[in-house]
């Protein structure tokens, strides 16, 4: 008898730029993974398991921006200072504590000017979150309001706070109507403002510029204009669209808007909070003087600063950074419409231009994408990352119309990721959820 017959083992495998590298029976393994970011192997027919290793570049390549943003070296550069030898207390009145007092003034204009408001209508905050309660309470406790007018895709700094006073003050609360893209209905809108004026209430309209998880668009402007015309308070969640979007709130006609600096590179842990002056309102935050009696607590100096850095930086690159964001988005959109039948996206084409938001048909495949993803050292997420955890998914995409049967998911973009990223990503998510079209079928 001769020798029994071996049984063929094989594989197919992509390198950067999705090159199809191949396996002979009898080469070592070794050999082909090192040429290979991910492969499929197969020791017969139907037989295959997919490999990649866990970290397959220098660095991972990071696409959850609107969660993050990766602190520029100019914002760190402009707060060390305030880290080391300048760490005085803004409210002392010696020397070093006069010094951070100048700063965090000084950057306080900053901001203002590039807002198109004045100084003394901003106060800094922990963050989006702290702006978004604020304004949200302070509308109800110190301006009159007695209902409240917001979407069902807010971010749920926004969402749960209107929940929480609306049954602690027992106050009416409604969602605007969207249509199939996520974008306010403004006709809906304004009967609601009717219906509430009409009813003797005085209303808090809460909708953000920018939504987080799908990109859809507030045209702020117009919002504004029709909570003027119906004795409305309009506060913004601008977190997504302050440093991505020139903002003129001299312009706007809203009384608050809220803005986080991690959002555009800037340091995490330090927010704004603008308040329209024609309004009078008591802090959230008691216990000292500081920013002008309306938040207590020693300000986080160092960062302010890079807050206000990150923010001139964002706005002096503005045209050139969104052609290269927007460039990215566009590639990413491109290909995988090309690459991965029945794809659909979420939200608006022309919508905020740092955000993707993919729905993926559902497969045994596509369960555990998010997963696959991580393990190969590329960073997205399901949608907001405050809220990650939560069973059910998103409360975003529940809201959307015609999104049964897809696993969704958010790719961000930011100025440092590159058109080689987009395409390895791409080729990775083709290698998982159509190993076939990527040529690694087996």
């Amino acid at each position: 008898m001769g020798e029994p017959r071996k049984k063929k083992k094989y594989a197919v495998g992509l390198g950067m730029g999705c090159r199809k590298i191949s396996l002979e029976f009898g080469e070592k393994p070794e050999n082909f993974r090192k040429k290979c970011d991910v492969w499929i192997e197969s020791t017969g027919k139907g037989s295959f398991g997919l490999y990649y290793p866990s970290m397959h570049m220098k660095h991972p390549i990071y696409l959850d921006n609107a969660a993050t943003t990766a602190l520029s070296p100019e914002a760190l550069e402009a707060m060390m200072p305030f880290l080391t030898e300048s760490f005085g207390n803004p409210s002392s009145i010696y020397s070093i504590g006069r010094s951070t007092r100048v700063a965090v003034e000084m950057a306080r204009k900053s901001v203002a000017r590039i807002l198109g408001v004045k100084p003394m209508s901003l106060f800094f905050t922990s963050g989006g979150t702290e702006s978004n309660n604020t304004a949200i309470l302070s509308a109800i406790r110190d301006l009159g309001c007695t209902s409240i007018i917001t979407s069902p895709i807010e971010h749920h700094a926004v969402l749960h706070t209107a929940e929480h006073y609306s049954r602690q003050f027992g106050l009416p609360l409604d969602l605007v109507a969207l249509d199939d893209e996520g974008v306010v209905d403004y006709a809906d809108l304004e009967r609601k403002l009717e219906l509430h004026q009409e009813s003797g209430k005085k209303p808090l309209v809460s909708l953000m510029y920018a939504n987080n998880e799908i990109g859809s668009l507030l045209d702020i402007q117009r919002v504004g204009l029709l909570c003027r015309e119906y004795g409305a308070i309009f506060h913004s969640d601008c977190v997504q669209a302050v440093a991505h979007y020139p903002i003129n709130l001299s312009e706007s006609f809203v009384h608050f808007i809220s803005a986080s600096g991690h959002k555009f590179h800037g340091p995490k842990g330090v927010g704004v909070l603008y308040v329209n002056p024609s309004l009078e309102i008591a802090p959230l935050i008691h216990g000292g003087s500081q920013e002008r009696n309306m938040r207590a607590g020693t300000e986080n100096v160092y960062g302010i600063v890079g807050f206000a850095r990150a923010l001139e930086l964002a706005m002096a690159a503005y045209e050139q950074d969104r052609a290269h964001i927007g460039g990215l988005r566009g590639l990413m959109r491109e290909l995988l419409l090309q690459r991965l039948p029945g794809v659909r996206f979420n939200g608006p084409e022309q919508g905020l231009y740092t955000v993707l938001s993919v729905c993926f048909p559902k497969s045994s495949r596509s369960e555990s994408l998010l997963m696959d993803l991580d393990q190969a050292g590329i960073c997205v997420s399901g949608g907001s990352a405050c809220t990650s955890g939560e069973a059910g998914g998103s409360h975003v995409i529940r809201a959307l119309a015609n999104r049964e049967g897809c696993t969704t998911v958010r790719f961000s973009f930011c100025k440092y990721n590159t058109a080689e990223e987009i395409e390895y990503a791409v080729n990775f998510l083709q290698s998982v959820l159509s190993p076939e079209k990527a040529g690694v079928g087996v």
